[in-house]
């Protein structure tokens, strides 16, 4: 089994900057790639950032190119998302993810952290 655990959400003024973690914990997660989605009030859920098993390659929202970078530290089993810039669009619910199926395992999902934009 796989736990992921998110932290660092909150409430942050538009412009602001806040950063988030997932620790994983159960499995080493440092030969999978890792990903962070959100769902806002009311929608779907959508992929915000991918980040391969090394961290040489990454992938982006177009909503958020530019603004957030996702990184990941295997030795500490943790993925990162730094949000720069940060527009009330942005308020969600964010969730890491470890989609393990293509090794036979499941799809692994953390708790969620609250993020709060005020305009």
């Amino acid at each position: 089994q796989v736990q992921l655990v998110e932290s660092g959400g909150g409430l942050v003024q538009a412009g602001g900057s806040l950063g988030l973690s997932c620790a994983a914990s159960g499995r080493t997660l440092s030969t999978y790639d890792m990903g962070w989605y959100r769902q806002a009030p009311g929608k779907e859920r959508e992929f915000v950032a991918a980040i391969s098993w090394s961290g040489g390659s990454t992938t982006y929202a177009d909503s958020v190119k530019g603004r957030f970078t996702i990184s990941r530290d295997n030795a500490r089993n943790t993925v990162y998302l730094q949000m720069n810039s940060l527009k009330p669009e942005d308020t969600a619910i964010y969730y890491c993810n470890a989609d393990l199926r293509p090794s036979g395992f499941s799809n692994y999902w953390g708790q969620g952290t609250q993020v709060t934009v005020s305009s």
